[in-house]
């Protein structure tokens, strides 16, 4: 996108956006100051609760991360819940998500999630710590409240905050819209998982986050079809997320054979998307465009993320968590 390419340097276009940088700079402090003198009002969910969020605009890996965190949690023997607001979705309520719950009720992510940690309660609603009261009033044994997402939702008070960069980093660091950032960065975080280079001005430990895709496809019923038995298959690939190119190249990379490339919009719910007509391609997707996909055309191709988080990330968040177990006190709203 020619934004997204502008953000990365402060040339012509950036610099003619620059004042309203300015004006959303003002307003976001301005919130931020309403909430920490109490004017507009946060609260705590009586859990520990993590946010995995960014600075950005666009993608930069959350919901994977997400996925990632709740697969450690529950190895250590935890409960782990998790909320989000749910973008995309239809809907405006309070609820739970299902495994088999259409993608359009309770957004992409959530569903992705909810397939992913079978076991795991899921919840959205627009107010973050609605769906973690529901969420705990429905799993009372739940000890951590994950969100994906929710940097900049200050409406929930959290214990641990981790930020997640793509290889774009902070941009040309500058605010949207003239630049990438939502809010101004550094900013205080207990944790930067960060892929390619290390983002300029990090204070917070920062871990290198190793993003590859699978070596193989899932189909809807989660049989897996290596990608090396697709090379020389005509495919079609689709993709409705923020960086749609980097799916495209990660498939070239493994030398697949894309006669065409589709990108749509992030969160698109392709509802009025049509089959291509060359039944000669077989049709490959995103984990996060499967969900939405799969329930019109079944024979869709998802190929997952795979994302690589050091050890020491999680000794950091394992110690944090131990403390508050041990009574340390919950809550703040930035961290």
């Amino acid at each position: 996108m020619l934004l997204q390419r502008a953000w990365q340097g402060r040339g012509p276009w950036a610099r003619a956006l620059w004042p309203l940088s300015l004006l959303y700079g003002a307003l976001a402090a301005a919130r931020r100051g309403l909430y920490r003198a109490g004017i507009l009002q946060s609260a705590h969910p009586g859990r520990p609760v993590v946010v995995v969020g960014n600075v950005i605009a666009g993608g930069a890996g959350k919901t994977p991360v997400t996925i990632a965190l709740v697969q450690h949690l529950r190895a250590r023997g935890l409960a782990p819940g998790v909320i989000s607001r749910g973008h995309g979705r239809s809907t405006t309520d309070c609820r739970p998500v299902l495994p088999d719950s259409p993608a359009s009720a309770v957004g992409d992510e959530p569903a992705l999630i909810a397939r992913q940690c079978p076991g795991t309660p899921v919840f959205v609603a627009r107010r973050r710590v609605e769906a973690a009261r529901a969420l705990l009033a429905a799993h009372p044994l739940t000890d951590v409240i994950v969100c994906d997402d929710g940097l900049q939702h200050l409406a929930l008070q959290r214990d641990v905050e981790i930020c997640v960069f793509n290889d774009q980093g902070v941009g040309n660091g500058w605010l949207l819209p003239a630049g990438p950032l939502r809010e101004p960065w550094p900013r205080p975080v207990d944790a930067v998982l960060y892929s390619g280079a290390l983002p300029a001005r990090t204070t917070a430990p920062a871990f290198a986050l190793r993003r590859a895709m699978a070596p193989h496809a899932v189909t809807q019923d989660g049989a897996q079809v290596p990608l090396a038995s697709l090379c020389g298959t005509p495919l079609h690939a689709v993709a409705a997320i923020a960086r749609p190119e980097d799916f495209f190249a990660m498939l070239r990379a493994q030398g697949l054979d894309l006669a065409a490339c589709e990108a749509l919009p992030d969160h698109y719910d392709f509802d009025s998307w049509k089959l291509p007509s060359d039944k000669r391609q077989r049709l490959i997707c995103t984990e996060k465009d499967a969900v939405k996909l799969w329930p019109r055309h079944p024979d869709a191709l998802a190929v997952p993320l795979q994302v690589g988080i050091p050890p020491a990330f999680f000794a950091l968040l394992d110690a944090r968590l131990t403390s508050l177990q041990q009574g340390a006190p919950h809550g703040s709203q930035t961290a």
